[in-house]
């Protein structure tokens, strides 16, 4: 299958973070749940780093209020790198400055809380007509992986919408959009056929799950312009997804990769433990003391 003539690069990403966090409070009462660490770096950076690493440098972050804490850790602060500097603390300079050396980030309010559709719509001017890459901001996925450059290049050969698919148990399917899917003949990427957004286990149409990695055509926002609310009364990117997935014209039809990689939702609290120790203990800092550790407290814990 070969993308239309027409087809542009993708170079932009969005990354919605306007949410409320109420699975963190008391902790996201006054500080952005995108800011919560993960060992050193909070989550929205790993999120950032992605995005430049797959090449996509202009950013643009769809935000909420009391979400000023983003723009602040993206920008740079001169008094602090030039106290860091007299002190000669070097590693903490590069670690700070490398924040706001990531790529070209922009800030937009979602204003109204409508749903993840309606965020990514607020993008439309900012996007224009190229396709683009949105990042879940709760979701982190390792930085060894190629997820997000495996998925540029399937939209670039299929000229439609890509989703990041992931396999789950078929209890959990219903916390997902689900997708049913068929193969394409030659290709690693599988034609996406129906979504239903959070289905009953019994219900699914199967277990692959959409995770927090789009890869949009632009004609996504002309479908999300006329999706009426759907599941919890907000404008949800599954639906308009579905209706693009019905076309067959340009910029139409959706297709999926499929991760089978490590990642770390970080807006579930034991998921969020997890990807703090699991990093934390792979690092040459931290690493060996915290597996030292960590084998004596486990000997410490009950069975069960």
């Amino acid at each position: 299958m070969t993308a239309n003539d027409s087809q542009k690069p993708v170079t932009k990403a969005v990354i919605p973070a306007a949410g409320l966090g109420t699975r963190f409070l008391p902790a996201t009462k006054a500080s952005p749940k995108e800011m919560l660490p993960v060992v050193d770096r909070p989550a929205i950076q790993y999120v950032v780093q992605e995005a430049v690493s797959a090449g996509l440098d202009d950013i643009l972050m769809i935000t909420g209020r009391s979400k000023r804490a983003l723009e602040d850790h993206f920008d740079r602060i001169p008094d602090l790198e030039a106290s860091l500097k007299e002190q000669g603390k070097d590693a903490l300079l590069e670690s700070v400055q490398q924040a706001t050396a990531l790529g070209e980030l922009h800030y937009l309010r979602q204003g109204d809380p409508k749903g993840l559709g309606h965020a990514v719509l607020r993008a439309k001017t900012h996007v224009g007509d190229n396709p683009f890459a949105v990042l879940l901001g709760d979701d982190l996925i390792d930085e060894k992986e190629d997820l997000l450059e495996r998925m540029i290049t399937a939209q670039e050969a299929t000229g439609g919408s890509v989703v990041a698919l992931m396999e789950v148990p078929q209890e959990q399917i219903s916390a997902y959009g689900c997708a049913a899917v068929e193969a394409v003949e030659g290709e690693e990427y599988v034609k996406v056929t129906g979504m239903v957004e959070k289905p009953k286990p019994e219900e699914a149409p199967s277990n692959l799950a959409i995770i927090g990695r789009y890869v949009l055509h632009p004609h996504v926002f002309d479908v999300l312009e006329n999706t009426p609310p759907g599941r919890g009364d907000e404008i949800q990117l599954t639906d308009a997804l579905e209706t693009l997935g019905q076309g067959s014209g340009e910029g139409e039809g959706v297709y999926g990769v499929v991760f089978n990689g490590r990642r770390f939702d970080t807006g579930d609290k034991l998921s969020y433990l997890k990807a703090n120790v699991i990093l934390a203990a792979e690092r040459d800092d931290l690493g060996p003391g915290l597996r030292s550790w960590l084998k004596e407290f486990v000997q410490t814990l009950p069975e069960g």
